[in-house]
C-alpha cells in the first residue's frame, strides 16, 4: 500500500482545505439575521397570546403557539451558528463543526411536528366544544402578526447561490419555520373573517386543524433533509459518479469510495484505488482538483499485490440526500 503524503509544496495532509473550517459561506450573514429575527419573533409571540387569550381566539392562541416554538428554534439555529463558529478550530471535532447546522435544523424539524400535533388536538376540541370569538379584536391582531412574520420570513430567505455552495439546512429550518407560520396566520385570518361576516363558528377551529396539517409536512420534510446529512446519505450521486470516472481515467478501479457532506458547501470523499500500476496519492488528488464543493480528500492507493483483496467488491456508498 502506497500511504497518502501532502505533497512537498503543501504543509497539510488536507490538499482541498488547509483549515478544516467547513462552514457555509454565508455563515456570518445568516447568524446575524437569526438573531434579529430571534427577538422579533420573541415580542410577537406575547402579542399573539395574549390577545388569544383575551379574545378566545383558537386561530390567535394556536398562533402564538407555533410563535412560541419559533422562538425555541430561532435560539436553537442562532445558537448551532454561535457554536460551529467559535469551534470551528477545536480538534475534538474531527471534520469541523459544519454539522451541528445540520443537528439544530433536525432538532427544528422535530419541535415543528411536535407543535403540529398540539395544534390538532387544540382545535379538534375547539370543533367539538366552541367557544364564542371575539372577532372585531382579534383580525386586527391577526393581520399585524402576519405582517411581522413576513418580514422575519424575508429577512431569513436563503441568498441564491451556485449548487455547489451548498445548502444551509439550519437556516432552511429557521426560514420553513417561519414560512408555516405565515400560512397558519393566513388561514387564522380566513378563518376569522369566515366567523365575523359569514357566521361560521366553526371555521376559527377549523383553520386551526388545516394549519397543524401544513405544518406536518413542512416538519416531514425536513426531517427527511436533516436526517439524511447526519446519517452520511451520499449529497450527489452525479458528484460521486465524476469522481469515479477521473479517478478510473488511468485505467484504475475504484473499489470503494464514500461521498459525504462535512457542512454546508463542503463535502469529503474517501477513495481506494486497485492499479497493477500505482502513482503517487497526489496524482489522484489532482485529478479531482477543480470539483466544485469537494474540500476533503483522502485516497489509499494499492498496488497489483492488493488487487485480490478486493476481488468482486465495488462499494460506492450511494445514496440519495
Amino acid at each position: 500500500m502506497i500511504a497518502a503524503a501532502p505533497s512537498p509544496a503543501r504543509e497539510t495532509l488536507d490538499a482541498f482545505r488547509a483549515d478544516r473550517t467547513y462552514l457555509g459561506a454565508d455563515h456570518q450573514r445568516n447568524e446575524r439575521r437569526t438573531w434579529i429575527v430571534t427577538a422579533i419573533c420573541a415580542a410577537t409571540l406575547v402579542a399573539q397570546t395574549v390577545g388569544g387569550l383575551v379574545f378566545r381566539s383558537m386561530a390567535l392562541t394556536a398562533g402564538g403557539l407555533h410563535m412560541a416554538a419559533h422562538v425555541a428554534a430561532m435560539l436553537v439555529a442562532s445558537g448551532a451558528y454561535m457554536l460551529s463558529r467559535r469551534l470551528a478550530q477545536d480538534p475534538r471535532f474531527a471534520f469541523g463543526t459544519g454539522k451541528l447546522g445540520y443537528l439544530a435544523g433536525f432538532a427544528n424539524a422535530v419541535v415543528l411536528a411536535v407543535t403540529a400535533a398540539f395544534i390538532a388536538v387544540e382545535s379538534l376540541q375547539r370543533l367539538l366544544r366552541p367557544e364564542p370569538v371575539d372577532y372585531d379584536a382579534a383580525l386586527p391582531l391577526a393581520a399585524g402578526s402576519l405582517a411581522v412574520t413576513l418580514v422575519c420570513v424575508w429577512l431569513l430567505k436563503p441568498r441564491a447561490q451556485p449548487a455547489a455552495a451548498g445548502q444551509d439546512l439550519n437556516l432552511s429550518a429557521a426560514h420553513l419555520h417561519l414560512s408555516a407560520d405565515a400560512l397558519v396566520g393566513v388561514l387564522a385570518i380566513a378563518g376569522l373573517a369566515g366567523g365575523r361576516w359569514l357566521g361560521w363558528a366553526w371555521a376559527d377551529a377549523l383553520t386551526g386543524l388545516a394549519g397543524a396539517f401544513l405544518v406536518a409536512q413542512f416538519a416531514v420534510s425536513l426531517l427527511r433533509r436533516t436526517a439524511a446529512a447526519l446519517l452520511d446519505m451520499t449529497p450527489s450521486p452525479d458528484v460521486t459518479a465524476e469522481i469515479r470516472a477521473r479517478l478510473q481515467a488511468g485505467g484504475e478501479r475504484v473499489v470503494d469510495l464514500h461521498l459525504w457532506r462535512l457542512g454546508p458547501g463542503h463535502q469529503a470523499a474517501v477513495a481506494v484505488i486497485s492499479t497493477p500500476h500505482p502513482q503517487d496519492p497526489q496524482a489522484y488528488h489532482d485529478r479531482l482538483a477543480g470539483l466544485e464543493g469537494l474540500s476533503h480528500v483522502t485516497v489509499e492507493v494499492r498496488g497489483a499485490d492488493h488487487l485480490h483483496d478486493h476481488a468482486g467488491h465495488d462499494h460506492t456508498g450511494c445514496g440519495h440526500g
